[in-house]
């Protein structure tokens, strides 16, 4: 039986001490003056990273120069948050996503060099997400509900014209889980139970589905592989802990990739299939390895104190990854990884400057019996 992670959030972020001289104390307004970032795609040559941030008050779209750190703010949204999705590739427009007034039916729009915005999904109540550009970049990918308000079809919009066509006729209501790089292939998955899914394999030219959820459990899809010979996936089914799999899309085996004693999270991999990023819940944080696929190495990281890594996305040339890293005593930042010289870079400073993060407790783990002489794991927050 896995043990249950309790989390004990004794004071959390609450600074407080029995010698009340010595530690500060902050209101809950303070903590809320924290910023938050999100995103962080790579410019086309990769000096900088594309963002969200609230920091204006709403979540606006901002510019980080990775060499420097400097931040420059692209939208000026009042009203309405703004979500930065990615350059357009080859152009230095940007792509954004946003909703009216808070209701939720998100479009996804362009905004040119000289500052003109198209929206380019205007259905009225059409609501949609971005996916990731073709292969060759000239299209973006895209879902949309705009054909039936209940299911999310797959299209595909051409850069310069911005005309939508349909790639897939989701009818059965799945959710879309990845694209195969020629975009044959569609992984598609749909839920059971909250630990139990289906995950399926739909072949657009062959017009054929395949389940490759044979056994009852947890799926989730973790991308194709560059020559798309290869999918992967994260299951749980036969062990205690989920772990990556490898599924062959001619023969239909199947071989495990990695596995642990610990849930693997999340994997991807780069551009080119140079490197494979695996994240694995460690204790209640997630810790990223880094496999060096021609080497069969795995990259020995700088470490960050502390660090729960919550995403990761690594750049067109595999020679940058961004990290998004927090920690027990700061919110989420970002971090920018070189594989040129092993050397990592913060970007951000999201905690309030109010707050000094040294009167802030860190996490620790502790472990304690049930009262079956059952080992349960706890994160602990003690106060100074």
């Amino acid at each position: 039986m896995k043990p249950v992670l309790l989390l004990f959030l004794l004071l959390g972020f609450t600074a407080v001490s029995q010698d009340t001289t010595s530690v500060e104390k902050y209101t809950i307004e303070q903590f809320y003056g924290n910023t938050r970032v999100s995103g962080g795609e790579f410019s086309n040559d990769e000096t900088k990273l594309l963002v969200s941030s609230d920091e204006s008050g709403i979540f606006n779209v901002y510019e980080i120069d990775i060499e420097d750190g400097s931040k420059k703010q692209i939208t000026q949204s009042k009203e309405d948050s703004y979500f930065a999705e990615d350059y357009v590739p080859g152009t230095g427009e940007i792509i954004y996503s946003a909703d009216k007034g808070g209701n939720e039916i998100n479009h996804l729009y362009l905004l040119k060099k000289d500052g003109e915005v198209k929206d380019l999904t205007p259905g009225e109540n059409e609501k949609t997400s971005f996916i990731r550009w073709s292969e060759d970049d000239k299209s973006l990918l895209y879902i949309s509900n705009k054909r039936d308000p209940k299911f999310f079809d797959v299209y595909k919009m051409d850069i310069g014209t911005w005309q939508p066509n349909m790639l897939y006729q989701n009818d059965e209501g799945y959710q879309l889980e990845g694209l195969s790089h020629n975009e044959q292939m569609v992984a598609l998955s749909r839920p059971i139970t909250t630990s139990e899914n289906q995950l399926f394999i739909y072949d657009r030219e062959k017009d054929k589905m395949q389940e490759i959820s044979k056994q009852k459990g947890s799926y989730s899809a973790s991308g194709f592989s560059k020559d798309d010979q290869k999918f992967y996936y994260i299951t749980d089914i036969g062990k205690e802990f989920s772990y990556l799999v490898e599924y062959d899309l001619e023969t239909g085996e199947t071989s495990p990739v990695y596995e642990t004693n610990w849930d693997v999270m999340y994997s991807y991999l780069s551009e080119n299939d140079k490197y494979r990023v695996i994240a694995i819940n460690e204790d209640g944080k997630n810790r990223l390895i880094v496999q060096n696929n021609e080497t069969g190495e795995e990259i020995d990281l700088p470490e960050v104190p502390d660090a729960d890594i919550k995403a990761v996305n690594l750049s067109d040339s595999e020679n940058l990854m961004r990290l998004t890293i927090g920690t027990s005593k700061t919110p989420n930042n970002l971090y920018v990884y070189d594989f040129r010289t092993n050397e990592i870079k913060k970007l951000t400073n999201t905690l309030n400057p109010e707050i000094d993060p040294e009167d802030l407790v860190a996490s620790e783990v502790v472990r304690y019996k049930s009262f079956d002489s059952l080992e349960i794991p706890a994160i602990y927050y003690k106060p100074h």
